[in-house]
This record gives structure tokens, C-alpha cells and sequence, in this order.
């Protein structure tokens, strides 16, 4: 298969992760301190709604396209903000220009897409950015080429693959045993979907058995997953959260489920601190 997240870009699997993302790096600017983002699959970073491949699938009209009167108290504001600065409605930002639009000048972004068009896309939007950069590489290869970070001492590494190929998370959780050896400060979000509950509870199981604390996992679920051959819901595992981020997160996924008319929204502690 050759993901192209074009199709999907702007669903409630976007909305719910990009969310909760903005909130986790809301957390890194409370302090002067710099912070580095890794993010490990990256896209095209941005990507317009009204292309022949959004329309043909047009998933974003039952996600972004439900949120527009969304006013400035709501838990959601702050994401939607960047959206409208990154060009919404009709541009969708992905990832890496939502984090772009939210790092200060001690800040730094390292995206790696290995897909050669779509990282030349993404180094063509960060052109004239200097402290975000964009590498042409396997994500989970670049972990340990790139971390621990040079510049700081605080930060972030996303992963988002495609789960286009069999044992993902077995990828995933060698991922994590990585990212604690080589950067044991550093935070962890993985997002995953959500077909059914059997290879999920998989992973959470292999997380207790590796040791690995201080685990939260929020989800939106869409329907009950009953249907493997479905993306029922999504969910973002996220390893050393900040403090307040689980309070953060209940309140934005639960406003999601009101207005994009979901099954349920949960935010679990999988393991403790």
C-alpha cells in the first residue's frame, strides 16, 4: 500500500489528535526553557480540502468541516485558532505546521517522511523556517540517528505511522524501549486507530509487561468496535504526560464527542507513575 493521508486529512481522527497535540506543547511554553519536537511521520504537512482526493472520500466534512462555530471559550479554541492561521477551512494543517506556528525561537521541529514527494511538499513549507527540519527518512530508523536531541533538554517525539502493514505495533513498542534509552526526559505520544480491541489491548499489556510507567491513553470512539475492517475510533497513548494534560484532554475529547456526534470519549490511566 502507499498511504496518502490526503484522503483522510481533516476526519475526527485528525481532530482528536491534533487537539490533544496543541495542548501537549502548550505545556513546554510555560517555561523559557527550549524544546525539541520529533516527529517521526510526518506528511505533506499541509493539505487542501477541496482537492480532488479530499473530495472524493470527504471525510473532513464529518470532522473539521462540524466545528466551525466553535467560539473562543471552547476547550477546542486553541487548535482551531492555528487551523484558521494555517489557512482552514480550506487548508488542513497536519502536524508539523501546527507545531511550526506554536515554537518559539530556542525551539526546534525534525520531521522525517520517506516518501521522496511528499517530504520535497513538506521542505518547500519550512523553506524559510530556520529551526524546523525536514529529513527524508524511516521515522522509526531516525530515532536513534536523532535523539537525544542536541539543542535541549525537554521535548516531544510523535509518532503517527500509517498502520498500512502487519505488526505496527510491535514496531511501535520497540519504538518506546528506543526513545527511553536514548532520551529518558522526553515525552511520548503515539497515535493508533482503532478497529478493534483485541490488538490494542495487546499493546497496552506489553507496555505493563516492559515496565514502561506514567502511561495515559485517551480515545474517541465513533462506534463500538466491533468491525475490524472499520476505523471505529482513534486513540493517542501518551507516555510522561504533563501535569493538568489528563483534565485537558477529557474536556476537549468529550466537547468532540458532543459535536461530531460520537459513541464515547475516554481518558485511562494505563499505568501508573
Amino acid at each position: 500500500m502507499n498511504y496518502r493521508h490526503i484522503y483522510h486529512a481533516g476526519n475526527f481522527a485528525d481532530c482528536m489528535k491534533h487537539a490533544l497535540l496543541v495542548s501537549l506543547l502548550g505545556h513546554f511554553l510555560r517555561k523559557p526553557s527550549p524544546f525539541m519536537v520529533l516527529d517521526t511521520h510526518a506528511g505533506i504537512g499541509r493539505y487542501d480540502l477541496t482537492s480532488e482526493e479530499a473530495e472524493k472520500t470527504q471525510e473532513w466534512k464529518e470532522g473539521i468541516g462540524l466545528l466551525a462555530e466553535e467560539g473562543p471559550d471552547s476547550p477546542l479554541a486553541p487548535w482551531l485558532e492555528l487551523v484558521k492561521k494555517a489557512g482552514g477551512p480550506r487548508y488542513y494543517p497536519g502536524s508539523p505546521v501546527l507545531t511550526s506556528l506554536m515554537l518559539r525561537p530556542q525551539d526546534e521541529l525534525i520531521c522525517c517522511e520517506k516518501h521522496p514527494d511528499d517530504k520535497r511538499k513538506l521542505y518547500g513549507l519550512f523553506t524559510r523556517t530556520p529551526n524546523v527540519f525536514v529529513h527524508e527518512r524511516d521515522g522509526y530508523e531516525a530515532l536513534r540517528a536523532l535523539l537525544p536531541p542536541k539543542t535541549a533538554k525537554r521535548g516531544l517525539v510523535l509518532i503517527d505511522p500509517p498502520f498500512e502493514e502487519p505488526g505496527e505495533f510491535d514496531r511501535l513498542l520497540q519504538a518506546v524501549h528506543t526513545i527511553r534509552a536514548r532520551f529518558p526526559t522526553g515525552m511520548i505520544a503515539i497515535w493508533y486507530p482503532i478497529k478493534h480491541r483485541t490488538p490494542i489491548r495487546a499493546f497496552y499489556t506489553a507496555l505493563q509487561d516492559a515496565g514502561v510507567s506514567d502511561v495515559l491513553a485517551a480515545e474517541l470512539l465513533m462506534r463500538k468496535p466491533v468491525d475490524p475492517d472499520r476505523l471505529n475510533g482513534a486513540g493517542l497513548i501518551v507516555i510522561k504526560p504533563p501535569y493538568g494534560f489528563a483534565e485537558q484532554a477529557r474536556a476537549q475529547l468529550n466537547r468532540l464527542k458532543t459535536l461530531l456526534h460520537a459513541e464515547d470519549a475516554t481518558v485511562t490511566q494505563i499505568t501508573a507513575e
